[in-house]
């Protein structure tokens, strides 16, 4: 016969207990692109502010997973934000 030890059985999973701040949630949305609305602003190396919300305190530029902006707007964002470094604007 086996003998069952209760320091090692698993505890009954919870929601709760998934629910961690490193894993995933099972509710996943898709949010839209900022940049892709109606009356977005242009992206140009002239626009600095707009620019400086997607660049961090560090200079370095934010992933589009974390501003969820689309691919080619983050290609368009990655390229000015280069020239507008090149140029001293940023």
């Amino acid at each position: 016969m086996k003998r069952k030890n209760k320091k090692f059985q698993r505890k009954s999973s919870n929601s709760l207990n998934k629910l961690s701040l490193f894993q995933k949630s099972d509710n996943r949305f898709s949010k839209k692109c900022p940049l892709s609305l109606k009356n977005a602003p242009v992206i140009d190396y002239k626009n600095v502010s707009l620019l400086k919300k997607y660049v961090s305190d560090n200079g370095k530029i934010i992933s589009s997973k974390i501003t969820s902006v689309s691919f080619n707007k983050q290609k368009k964002l990655n390229r000015e934000i280069k020239r507008a470094k090149i140029l001293g604007l940023i």
